[in-house]
């Protein structure tokens, strides 16, 4: 015989949704009140095809997370530009063009989601980030909009502590 629900037993007590603008963005060398935006990570898994007679499987394949991108507000003091160089520096000194090892460019961060009060209820550890593209922005007389500078970081592998 079918069940019927009633609505009582089908919603929580007690509904408080994460919302998209509770969150902090910990970079070692980067000020967190600059940061504009960004997202939690993304994870792709690829599949392997196992053909057999007339039929096709599929299985799990690699794994791997995707590239984070942030945007930064770029204020005049502190500078976020030069922030973001110091760190791109450690990849590449590029007045002498020396690299660096992954040792030294290679950060950890934390993205922390809040709740209403300012307590931790989502927190990623975002491990071996590094920034592959960093685009400073364009300029323009038109408006008085903020200059703003974005990221692009790749990393090694991404945590969800709870």
């Amino acid at each position: 015989m079918a069940e019927t629900l009633d609505v009582t037993s089908m919603l929580p007590n007690k509904f408080e949704p994460k919302r998209k603008n509770r969150w902090v963005l910990m970079i070692e060398g980067i000020d967190a009140y600059i940061m504009k935006t960004t997202a939690r990570p993304t994870v792709t898994t690829e599949e392997v095809e196992v053909p057999f007679i007339n039929f096709r499987r599929y299985l799990a394949g690699l794994t791997k997370f995707n590239t984070l991108a942030v945007t930064l507000y770029d204020p005049i003091a502190p500078s976020g530009a030069q922030q973001v160089m110091e760190w791109i520096r450690l990849t590449l000194e590029t007045v002498s063009g020396r690299a660096g090892y992954a040792d030294f460019y290679k950060r950890d961060i934390q993205l922390k989601l809040l709740d209403p009060v300012g307590t931790v209820v989502e927190l990623w550890d975002v491990k071996g980030a590094w920034i592959t593209e960093a685009n400073f922005g364009e300029l323009t007389y038109e408006d008085g909009t903020l200059a703003e500078i974005s990221l692009t970081l790749r990393f090694d592998n991404a945590v969800l502590q709870f």
